[in-house]
């Protein structure tokens, strides 16, 4: 008899459930979105000293990267891309938790990875918006990070979905809270 990590193994890595392709691309667009994070993370620690960017007008990663407001997010005393890392992180977590049927037997994870990718992609947004009204420019990084992460957003939807219709209709109470929420039902 195989045991639950094995099965597990054999599932993420060969599996075709019907959410196992989207959420290989969840983790990968997260990756993707990490890598950015990583980068803009050796600028503002010093490692590198500047951030190599595309020669646009409206590009401007150093100054965007290196502003007070960089290294104070949600009141932490640290740059805000170290932040970003640990939040990529925790989607390629969330995307990577359970087997192929965790829909039915844990389906709080593809809700929680759901609500996980949807908070991400409105803190893009606001930090896109933010680096335009505060700077006039943009970093090519953080705009790469944030359109990884929007593209996220439609993909953990139909599994959030399964999660909330579960078998015989039995959706114990997310259905409910889901409506209350916006309802993707």
């Amino acid at each position: 008899m195989e045991t639950n990590a094995r099965v597990l193994s054999r599932q993420l890595r060969t599996g075709s459930g019907r959410f196992l392709s989207n959420r290989r691309t969840i983790a990968g667009l997260a990756l993707g979105a990490a890598g950015s994070m990583g980068l803009i993370s050796l600028y503002q620690m010093g490692l590198i000293e500047h951030l190599p960017e595309p020669p646009l007008p409206w590009l401007d990663a150093d100054r965007v990267d290196a502003a007070p407001e960089a290294y104070q997010r949600m009141g932490l005393p640290m740059p805000d891309a170290a932040l970003g890392l640990v939040s990529y992180g925790t989607t390629v977590a969330l995307a990577a938790m359970g087997g192929a049927d965790r829909t039915t037997e844990q389906p709080w994870i593809p809700l929680a990875m759901a609500a996980k990718v949807g908070v991400d992609a409105v803190q893009a947004a606001k930090l896109t918006w933010e680096q335009w009204a505060e700077h006039r420019a943009f970093c090519s990084w953080c705009l790469l990070a944030a359109g990884l992460t929007f593209a996220a957003v439609p993909l953990a939807i139909p599994e959030a979905r399964a999660a909330l219709r579960r078998p015989g209709g039995q959706a114990d109470g997310y259905e409910e809270i889901a409506r209350e929420a916006g309802s993707w039902t």
